[in-house]
């Protein structure tokens, strides 16, 4: 891993040089990657993993961000479902939703979360105030997070330039010994330019 200085502070950084995206692509193949919400974060990251080449569907309900999904080529019942179905059908669960979305949601999301899933992040409230939120994961899942730094039509204004946007990531519970390199792939895979741990 690389060594970057930010503003004298060194941090250890991945970069999509030393992980190419067929990497990420070989650790995630056998992966259904459901992306639920479609609204600040959803499209960017959802788009730009499908366009990266891995297996992702969308769940969302019904309402304009439902047909925004649909104008920007999900297929309803082929890559768009209801986030139940979404969740069934996917392996890790990217939880985009805003905060009150995910704390009314959670009973839906929670009950699909079975044995080595992974619930995906790109913030960490929901997890680090689980006590306000309600939201407290199986033991038997790995919970991640990659958080890109910016908004997500900046991410997918820069993957779409060739360019990538900088993300911090964590792990915050590795039950299959494998959350690290799901998470690393994940980040190259939604156009991150430098991961670095936070």
């Amino acid at each position: 891993m690389a060594k970057l200085n930010f503003g004298g502070v060194e941090e250890t950084v991945v970069t999509r040089e030393e992980y190419p995206l067929e990497k990420a692509r070989e650790i995630l193949k056998d992966e259904t990657i459901a992306v639920i919400g479609y609204g600040v974060q959803g499209p960017g990251q959802s788009m730009n993993l499908r366009d990266n080449g891995f297996n992702v569907i969308v769940g969302q309900r019904q309402g304009k961000t439902y047909d925004k999904a649909v104008a920007e080529g999900w297929v309803p019942g082929q890559t768009l479902f209801s986030i139940e179905e979404a969740c069934q059908k996917g392996t890790i669960i990217m939880c985009l939703l805003s905060d009150a979305a995910v704390m009314s949601v959670w009973p839906q999301i929670k009950q699909y979360l079975t044995a080595g899933k992974a619930l995906y992040f790109s913030h960490g409230f929901a997890i680090t105030w689980n006590d306000r939120t309600g939201v407290v994961p199986p033991a038997d899942i790995d919970v991640i997070m990659v958080a890109p730094k910016g908004s997500g039509t900046s991410l997918r204004t820069m993957f779409l330039e060739g360019r990538g946007l900088n993300s911090s990531y964590a792990i915050y519970q590795d039950y299959t010994g494998h959350a690290l390199e799901r998470t690393i792939a994940l980040g190259i895979g939604i156009g991150s330019g430098y991961l670095f741990e936070t």
